[in-house]
Parts: structure tokens; sequence; C-alpha cells
């Protein structure tokens, strides 16, 4: 399942999800793009860090700075990619953000900033990249959606109503492309181990765990393999997909 000579770009990389997703791929022999967004000043740090990782498993890698809630700030970070690795083979959809609040305390900045984001940014991304990602043939699309997309989730219509529209724009969009050698899936992961849950009381996490029956959370590593996988030639095949991992929270 080697990804050699292939180049990738994984949004949202300098953390959780997307840097095990970034270090997967270089494991696999592709060139990386780790995209970070500069709200923090701690992750361009990160970003440098990953890329100095996926460097060391022996595929180039560059860092590229990009807030995909901005179109303009996409396309000029496709360019980038492309001046500097010659194309794009493979897009990762990861970047997200979560303002969970319940609906009748949810403010219209809550409600727009999670849609921007998530799902304006899923497009503003993959469209930018769909020209070098059609030119050779051959691409891979995948995009991380939720089980939240899926399920719902309390306090957060936000992010459930932003993943969900990733699975429907998964979809469509797979169906526009196949004919051009462009597969384009969605992974809807359930609880991952990433700081992200850090703020989840431990009684609601110990709920949360009598529901999944592995008995855990997933491990960063696990969904990002399972990515690795869907950019492979194994998975040709395999297109407009969803796909659970859960550890059979949803059956």
């Amino acid at each position: 399942m080697s990804l050699k000579g292939k180049t990738a770009i994984v949004t949202g990389a300098s953390r959780g999800i997307g840097q095990s997703i970034a270090l997967e791929l270089a494991a696999r022999g592709a060139s990386v793009a780790v995209n970070y967004v500069a709200l923090e000043e701690q992750n361009e740090s990160d970003a440098m860090s990953v890329s100095r990782e996926c460097a060391s498993l022996g595929g180039e890698s560059i860092v590229v700075e990009a807030d995909i809630s901005s179109f303009s700030a996409c396309e000029k970070m496709i360019a980038e990619v492309t001046g500097k690795l010659g194309g794009v083979d493979i897009l990762v959809n990861n970047a997200g953000i979560l303002r969970d609040r319940t609906l009748a305390k949810m403010t219209v900045d809550e409600w727009q900033s999670v849609l921007n984001v998530n799902l304006t940014g899923t497009f503003n991304v993959t469209k930018s990249a769909l020209a070098a990602l059609i030119a050779d043939g051959w691409g891979r699309v995948v995009s991380l959606s939720s089980i939240i997309g899926v399920t719902g989730g309390f306090g957060q219509t936000n992010y459930s109503a932003s993943k969900a529209g990733i699975i429907g724009f998964t979809k469509s969009l797979a169906r526009e492309v196949a004919s051009k050698g462009v597969t384009v899936n969605a992974v809807a992961p359930g609880l991952v181990d990433t700081g992200i849950l850090g703020d989840i009381p431990e009684n609601v996490m110990a709920g949360y765990l009598q529901k999944i029956p592995v008995g855990r959370l997933a491990k960063p590593e696990e969904i990002a393999k399972l990515v690795g996988f869907l950019c492979s030639t194994d998975a040709d095949y395999i297109t407009g997909q969803v796909i659970g991992i859960n550890g059979g929270w949803l059956m």
C-alpha cells in the first residue's frame, strides 16, 4: 500500500488525528504538506515538529499555514503546495472545531464559526485542489466526519450539522469525479483519545465508555491507518462511502 511518488495535504495536521494521519501517509512514502492555522502561537511550532517527523520517515514535507474558512487562503495554499511539491494527489480534510452549547443558548457566531471551518472549509480546500487532484487521472479525497454527524449529539447542533454536511458533500462529489480516477470517502470516528476530550467530566466519560463495546477510546493512529488505506491503491474500488470507526458504539 505504498504512496511513494504521491503528494498529500492534511488540514489541521499540527496535532491530534491530523498529526497521526500526516505521519501515516509519510510512513507510506508520500510527500506531505502539513497545514495549520495561525490562531495560536503553539500551532506553528507543532506543525514544524510534525513536518520534521514526516521528513525523517523518508519523504519530503513542508508546512503550509492557511485558515481554511477563507477560500482565497485555500487557493494560495494549494498554489504553494503544487509549486513546492509538484502537485496534489491526496487531500485529507481533517481540520475542525467545536463550539458546544444547546441551541437555546448558542450564539450566531458559535453556529457560524463551526460551519465555516468544518463544512465550508471542506468545500474551500477541495474546490481549490480539485484541478490538481484530477490532473493525473488518480486522486484521493478523504474527509473526517464524525459519529455525531450520524447520530446527533446533545449540545452539538452546529457540529452535528457540519459533520452530516460532510457526508452529503462526500457522496455527491464521489459521483462527480469517479470517472476521472478520483475516489472520495469519509471517515466517521467515535471518541478518539486526543486533547479535545480533556474537558469532558470523568463521570460523563465513564458513561460514554459503557456504550462502546470494545470498552475504550480510539487511538489517533487507528483512525490514521484507516485513512491511509483509503488513500492507497488497495482502495481503488471504494468511493462515496462513510466508514465508521467507533469501537461498535454505532452498529
